[in-house]
């Protein structure tokens, strides 16, 4: 059987990478980040859009060099803009959402009330686990 694939959120980016999360959450980012681990380039913007200091930007740009972003397409795009027709959705967590849909990923987010209404969208909060 084949493993599940994951799409992460900026929020558990920086709160794996910050040791943020419960024991349970650690552990299991770890199996995630294990493989590939999979953005959305809303997440690389919102990464690397951060005024860190050099050391912590370093960081995070490593990680971004070390994920495979999935770029905006014209699919990302309409199911982004259908997810903003039928929710009150951000427009980055629309697209976060649809990278996710298009991709067939599990989204990895600590806010799921931002995104537990969109129809088709698996998430899971490592923080519960």
């Amino acid at each position: 059987m084949e493993q599940p694939q994951y799409l992460i959120d900026t929020n558990i980016v920086i709160d794996y990478l910050g040791n943020r999360l419960s024991i349970n959450g650690m552990n299991f980012m770890n199996t995630v980040f294990d493989s590939v681990p999979n953005v959305s380039v809303i997440t690389k913007i919102e990464l690397l859009g951060f005024n860190a200091p050099e050391n912590h930007y370093k960081v995070l740009l490593n990680f971004i060099d070390d994920s495979t972003v999935f770029d905006l397409t014209n699919n990302v795009i309409e199911t982004s803009i259908e997810i903003r027709k039928k929710h009150k959705t951000k427009l980055p967590d629309a697209i976060i959402a649809a990278t996710a849909m298009v991709h067939d990923l599990i989204l990895i987010t600590r806010n799921i009330s931002d995104f537990k209404n969109i129809d088709g969208l698996k998430v899971i909060d490592p923080q519960l686990l």
